[in-house]
């Protein structure tokens, strides 16, 4: 066997993996149940199961950041207790991602347009709804865009883990040290 032969199948094996076809989408009916944050809520479908889903494209300030509480509540107003159709591609987490309708409303693009989340542009690059809804919310300082500099939440959440561990850190090191005056073994 040449070394070539190896080399070829991971090539072909790659070539395959890339070029496979998306996943064909799935689509799931049901009724809001519950409103997590602005970006993830609970469907209930048909058969009394619940499915936590994460909207697709978008990410919405954290429950304890600024704006959270409005961005939960701007989702909530639009679907909760509200029949709506999922679809969807992946799994992620133990979350379904999928675009949220209300008949024919994208419940994503609402959210982002009317200043209620960011575009997730490193998930969906070349979702230009997305991207244009964002546009108009920031250029009519609309929601969150009304703030002098809001803060996105991907950088918001590497904030507080930072901060967390510095706590961790700090509380380790005061745990550790040696009082004032404590006499060395020199």
């Amino acid at each position: 066997m040449s070394i070539a032969s190896p080399i070829a199948a991971r090539l072909l094996l790659s070539l395959a993996f890339f070029t496979a076809p998306k996943a064909a989408p799935q689509e799931l009916r049901g009724k809001v149940v519950s409103i997590t944050d602005g970006d993830t809520l609970t469907v209930l479908d048909a058969d009394s199961v619940q499915h936590k889903i994460r909207l697709d494209g978008i990410d919405a300030p954290e429950k304890d950041q600024a704006f959270g509480a409005v961005a939960r509540k701007a989702l909530g107003d639009k679907v909760h207790e509200k029949d709506v159709r999922v679809v969807w591609r992946r799994k992620h987490r133990g979350r379904i991602i999928g675009e949220i309708y209300l008949g024919d409303r994208n419940i994503s693009r609402e959210m982002v347009a009317d200043g209620h989340a960011w575009w997730y542009k490193r998930y969906v690059p070349k979702a230009k709804d997305l991207e244009d809804a964002e546009a108009e919310a920031r250029k009519e300082r609309r929601g969150l865009w009304g703030d002098k500099s809001p803060v996105p939440p991907w950088e918001w959440r590497k904030s507080k883990k930072s901060q967390s561990k510095g706590t961790r850190s700090q509380c380790i090191r005061s745990t550790t040290a040696k009082p004032k005056g404590a006499a060395t073994n020199a």
